[in-house]
């Protein structure tokens, strides 16, 4: 746990009402202060009142960057540093804001695995939009997605790669303060999301960080002009904690790939762990992976990156590290062998086209809040068999009654109150659109 710093000099203990009004009023928190104020949270002496005024106060005024990576560190160290220096390969992670139908993580980490880099991946709650990683790999039988910090580091140390849900012993102060985030509307805040991601994912192990922002209506973020920020944000702040640091800010105003739910989405990820898929994922999966090898010092240049990941996805290392990872969190692997061996839903039917033209805008919120309707059961977990497939892209042409999406279910009045998103979601137009970038700025 938490190893109180004393510093040479007296520090004299200013009061919350005080530290509140300084950052009210634009000021910047000393060192100390920041110190102060996470040891504080940590051992509940700071009032929930008083907590969420200096949030909301940070959320206005912002954080300098020098604030901001103190406050990291100061986090990372709130609780449990995993010490994964025993390991002798790089240990690179990734960190998404999250997105519809966003699978690249899945395939990232055993593809990283493949290539000698060690992704040391516990899922965030943040990092998640409506439908987690954790939840997809659910519809895997006997998927367990929880190891304690032991098992967390033997499991690198042989596969290379995990997927976990988030232990409490790494940075407890995040937690606490993402909580509280989420209760007062600060969830935006560009040095909290950035001092959030730096401490949990320096506490994991990881010596590197490729980052990649959403920005649309299928994030959270949803101008693009914020996601270059948070993604300048991040970067600038990991290298000043001697990280290396890259970000990808990415659009996030359609489903990424062509499936949206769990079992379906996992079925995906297996197709693009054997070089196939979507065109759309296969595209931000190399260009994800490449950052991730070469940030590793797995590959140097560009055609190198390019050839080491690609090679990896056709000779079936990258597919085989995703079973040795399902298998050693006890999965059923033959699942990923023969994935019809998934739950399918009972029904399966069209989303029909009103009108001829081209699909001009879809909002992929919507289509996620449709899913989650559909799945979503009794017990609050996902039903894995429900979902959308086959999901028609901006600038693809339809004729009348031609389905826009594939829509599987089990429960009719489930699928009729998913109808009312899903029908909303898209919108038609008699001209071909511009399709979006995927990739709209690298920051280095």
């Amino acid at each position: 746990m938490r190893k109180k710093i004393i510093s040479a000099r007296k520090f004299i203990k200013p009061s919350f009402s005080y530290l509140i009004e300084k950052k009210r009023d634009g000021g910047e928190f000393s060192d100390e202060e920041i110190r102060y104020i996470v040891d504080s949270i940590l051992d509940e002496e700071l009032p929930d009142f008083q907590l969420a005024a200096l949030v909301m106060a940070i959320y206005f005024q912002n954080m300098s960057a020098q604030e901001t990576a103190v406050f990291a560190e100061e986090m990372m160290l709130s609780g449990e540093v995993i010490d994964l220096t025993g390991i002798s390969r790089p240990k690179i992670d990734k960190y998404s804001t999250g997105g519809v139908g966003d699978k690249t993580t899945l395939v990232l980490a055993p593809l990283a695995a493949a290539c000698g880099v060690v992704m040391p991946t516990m899922n965030g709650v943040d990092e998640e939009h409506v439908i987690s990683n954790l939840d997809k790999l659910s519809s895997i039988p006997g998927f367990n997605p929880i190891l304690d910090l032991k098992g967390f580091k033997a499991q690198l140390k042989t596969v290379g790669c995990t997927f976990i849900a988030p232990d409490p012993e790494i940075a407890p102060v995040d937690a606490i303060l993402y909580k509280l985030r989420q209760q007062t509307g600060t969830i935006p805040s560009l040095p909290l999301i950035t001092g959030s991601v730096l401490s949990r994912k320096l506490a994991e192990g990881a010596e590197g960080l490729v980052i990649d922002v959403k920005w649309g209506n299928g994030s959270f973020i949803k101008d693009v002009e914020q996601a270059k920020q948070l993604a300048r944000s991040i970067t600038r702040v990991g290298r000043s904690m001697k990280r290396r640091c890259v970000a990808l800010v990415t659009d996030m105003n359609q489903p990424l790939g062509d499936t949206v739910g769990t079992a379906l989405e996992i079925k995906e990820a297996i197709q693009l762990l054997k070089g196939e898929g979507p065109e759309d994922l296969q595209e931000l999966v190399l260009k994800l992976g490449m950052e991730i090898v070469r940030l590793a010092g797995v590959a140097g240049s560009t055609l190198s990156a390019k050839q080491t990941v690609q090679r990896h996805l056709r000779d079936g290392s990258a597919l085989q590290k995703f079973k040795d990872m399902v298998k050693a969190q006890g999965g059923d692997t033959s699942v990923i062998d023969d994935p019809d061996k998934f739950p399918t839903a009972k029904h399966v039917r069209k989303l029909p086209a009103p009108k001829r033209g081209y699909v001009h805008t879809i909002n992929a919120g919507l289509i996620a809040e449709g899913v989650q309707k559909l799945a979503i059961m009794k017990n609050g977990k996902y039903d894995p068999a429900v979902g959308v497939s086959e999901i028609k892209k901006v600038g693809t042409q339809v004729k009348q009654g031609e389905p826009l999406m594939m829509i599987h279910y089990n429960d009719e009045a489930k699928m009729e109150e998913a109808l009312e998103y899903l029908k909303t979601a898209y919108r038609l137009a008699p001209k071909r659109p511009n399709p979006p970038e995927l990739i709209v700025e690298r920051v280095a």
